[in-house]
């Protein structure tokens, strides 16, 4: 079920939101109704993944009470093998044997492994929970507030990446309590600000991007003007592809009365690398930091081991992101370039500024290219030519909307996040309602113009 689907804005919130505010005043049923209501979603898009989700979380409740009752150090390591070994089973085996097959020159038939929905973030959030359990015990929760947890539909599919601490604290607030008026239109213009940014932005560029990259792939050329023209267009679309779900996602929080951490904070002006990660998923850049970078070893102890620490780390993110090699070569740039960049401001040296945002938005615009791209091979054409390697031609193929595309670069660098706009900026009004209302309605009826498209995330 789509967020930017008539079903879900038309039928499954509004009645999810009636029972659930039906039972305001009693903590266990409207728990239960959030969570029948979120299994609902998730089997929604394919009822055969029901019996593997509810496993994952029944499997690790149970690995978790066994910790909470015996505190066997076997406990956490295991369940975090269980959990990796999911991952690896349902999204990976394929990628591997094929990468396997190819090294040792045989054929191979695809086992078709069906890729669970989410299972990269609510695989996350549950390594994350074990963890934890192991410096408080006590944070242990019984198995209706675990699978909540886990499965809460409007952070299931595509994060943000939540802690147990920061979601479970809340069950004991009444969603009636003060202030429900202002989490009412707070949430409601977040989720109309993600579900703009998605149709009104993010879907309009995709059918610029798109096209090049299908032809690149099937062709293997591409002019200059259209690696960097198609490239830049993804670049901007995955901006407002996923920030436009969290944004989503945190309204949806808001509308039951659950505050979700965000996740975006204008990235595109950052002037680094490093300072991007600050930046861009920022719940999954805190878990890469606490739950792999520093288990690693981190800055603890000495320079190769933060530099080996940093590379790992980027290449595991990397291939999080999908089973393909693409994203182990977007992960390994990101990866060097980190290392580099740590040497770079540790030696002493400095850009202007200026020249330190150009330098990094073309790497990372390159390596969006490689990411985006089908294959390595259709990523070796794109950069190449974006680089002139593959001649300087100036020529295009494509539509682009280039009104849109810069609309979209000023909007995503210069600000404010949506966040700020909404808890910091906006003020009520009922010229504001009136806007916004009217945006929504436009927006909703452009969903039934275009159809409904995935979220660029739910892939990964």
């Amino acid at each position: 079920m789509l967020f930017n689907s008539y079903v879900f804005i038309g039928l499954f919130l509004p009645a999810c939101l009636i029972v659930y505010y039906l039972f305001h005043n009693k903590r266990t049923e409207r728990l239960l109704v959030l969570l029948v209501a979120s299994f609902i979603f998730y089997g929604y898009w394919d009822y055969r993944l029901l019996p593997l989700f509810a496993g994952s979380i029944l499997g690790n409740w149970l690995i978790a009470k066994w910790y909470y009752r015996s505190g066997h150090k076997l406990a956490i390591p295991l369940g975090v093998f269980f959990n990796v070994l999911l991952i690896v089973i349902f999204k990976y085996a394929d990628f591997l044997a094929d990468s396997f097959a190819y090294v040792s020159g045989v054929d191979r038939t695809a086992w078709g492994i069906i890729l669970p929905l989410g299972i990269s973030f609510f695989t996350f959030q549950q390594i994350s929970y074990l963890v934890d359990l192991k410096s408080a015990r006590e944070n242990f929760r019984p198995l209706h507030e675990y699978a909540l947890y886990v499965a809460f539909f409007p952070q299931l599919i595509a994060g943000p990446i939540v802690r147990c601490s920061e979601i479970v604290a809340q069950y004991d607030l009444d969603p009636l309590r003060s202030g429900l008026y202002e989490r009412l239109s707070k949430g409601s213009m977040l989720f109309i600000i993600g579900l703009m940014k998605k149709v009104l932005i993010a879907d309009p560029l995709a059918s610029a991007a798109t096209p090049v990259f299908n032809l690149v792939a099937a062709s293997g050329k591409v002019s200059m003007a259209d690696a960097w023209l198609a490239s830049i267009n993804y670049t901007v679309q995955l901006y407002f592809d996923f920030s436009g779900y969290s944004d989503m996602a945190v309204g949806l929080g808001l509308l039951f009365g659950f505050q979700l951490p965000f996740n975006f904070n204008i990235p595109y002006i950052s002037k680094s690398i490093s300072e991007f990660w600050l930046r861009w998923h920022l719940t999954l850049s805190r878990f890469l930091r606490d739950y792999l970078y520093i288990p690693l070893g981190g800055s603890r102890h000495g320079l190769q081991r933060q530099m080996l620490a940093l590379f790992i780390t980027m290449f595991l993110a990397g291939l999080w992101h999908g089973a393909g090699w693409v994203y182990a070569v977007f992960g390994i740039l990101h990866g060097s370039a980190l290392c580099i960049n740590h040497l770079w401001h540790k030696a002493g040296f400095r850009l202007p500024a200026p020249l330190a945002w150009l330098t990094f938005m073309i790497f990372f615009i390159a390596s969006l290219a490689v990411f985006r791209s089908a294959n390595i091979a259709t990523s070796l054409v794109m950069v190449k030519s974006m680089f002139g390697l593959e001649g300087f031609s100036l020529a295009t193929t494509g539509y682009y909307n280039n009104g849109l595309l810069i609309a979209g670069i000023l909007i995503s660098m210069v600000g404010p996040t949506s966040q700020d706009a909404v808890l910091r900026d906006l003020r009520p009004s009922p010229l504001l309602a009136m806007a916004m209302s009217a945006a929504a309605i436009y927006t909703v009826l452009t969903i039934g113009n275009h159809g409904y498209s995935e979220f660029i995330y739910f892939q990964f």
